[in-house]
């Protein structure tokens, strides 16, 4: 699993910084998470194809989150994208869709399906789940936790000491199934072990609410939104934004292990003060920048 921050500045991006985007790799999926003006070249910038993303998720409809949307479509088209593109947001987001089909000259001839939000669980693989949760920020937002799906491993000194063969018998036994081997039973919970499925949060632009907290609670990585620090926290609550402090106290209360803040507001020409004010009240915090990749 990887995670490449394709942007990671506010509603102005700057010299260092895109518009946000962010690009969850796992197995043959590519969950893109928002799409701001740019995303295109930052995706060449860290070369990936943008054949490489299977989903979309919107997490509301600012321009800074989505002015790449029409960019990505033309450019799946031209490169014969043959999967079906599954896009996920909140209410409205066919319409938006509409609209912007027909404000560009461009002929879609990729497959896409839009889904609204309508409940906390969005995607279910076999692998790994997907769930969004309301922020509030003015308008309809979400935020969204990746939860990996806990994995049963073969314990090979036990098998090996059997003398089990690799084959359908292990494949049985991954499956939570007994399986019958020189005459003996032999269970699962014998000769195997559940290793637990890393939990992703994102908390995309809001103020502080409480599915902030269900969104980082035991998370793996936090990843939040920070557009100022504290001595301007007045503004932020006027623009429905957190604070490096903000996001910091959610990781500390929720049993976080990693913090990574972004969506820096372009009044700062550095993010240290960010990571010095997270710092003090969560120790292992870090702040995104552009093009940066952190793998689970």
């Amino acid at each position: 699993m990887q995670i490449v921050f394709l942007g990671t500045s506010c509603m102005v991006p700057t010299k260092e910084r895109n518009h946000q985007s962010i690009l969850i790799s796992y197995n043959n999926e590519g969950l893109l998470i928002d799409c701001g003006e740019g995303t295109q070249r930052q995706l060449k910038l860290a070369n990936i194809k943008p054949s490489k993303i299977t989903k979309i998720l919107i997490s509301h409809w600012h321009g800074d989150h989505v002015l790449g949307l029409p960019g990505l479509f033309q450019t799946l088209n031209k490169c014969e994208f043959e999967k079906t593109l599954e896009i996920y947001g909140p209410k409205g987001t066919k319409k938006h869709f509409e609209y912007m089909f027909k404000a560009f000259e461009f002929e879609n001839s990729i497959d896409y399906k839009i889904i609204e939000i309508n409940r906390e669980k969005i995607i279910e693989t076999k692998d790994f789940c997907v769930y969004g949760y309301a922020l509030e920020h003015g308008i309809d937002c979400y935020g969204f936790v990746f939860l990996e799906k806990d994995k049963r491993k073969i314990k090979l000194s036990y098998t090996n000491k059997l003398g089990i063969p690799e084959g359908p018998l292990l494949g049985k036994l991954q499956n939570n199934q007994s399986i019958k081997w020189n005459e003996k039973k032999i269970a699962p919970e014998d000769a195997t072990y559940i290793v637990k499925g890393k939990k992703i949060g994102i908390i995309n632009d809001t103020v502080l609410c409480n599915n902030c907290n269900k969104i980082a609670e035991d998370a793996d990585i936090l990843i939040c939104e920070a557009v100022y620090i504290s001595d301007l926290e007045k503004k932020a609550k006027e623009y429905m934004h957190l604070t490096a402090k903000q996001a910091a106290l959610i990781a500390s209360r929720n049993n976080v292990k990693k913090l990574v803040l972004t969506h820096f507001s372009q009044r700062y020409k550095t993010t240290e003060e960010f990571l010095d004010e997270a710092k003090t009240i969560f120790k292992d915090s870090l702040c995104a920048y552009d093009l940066m990749k952190v793998k689970l």
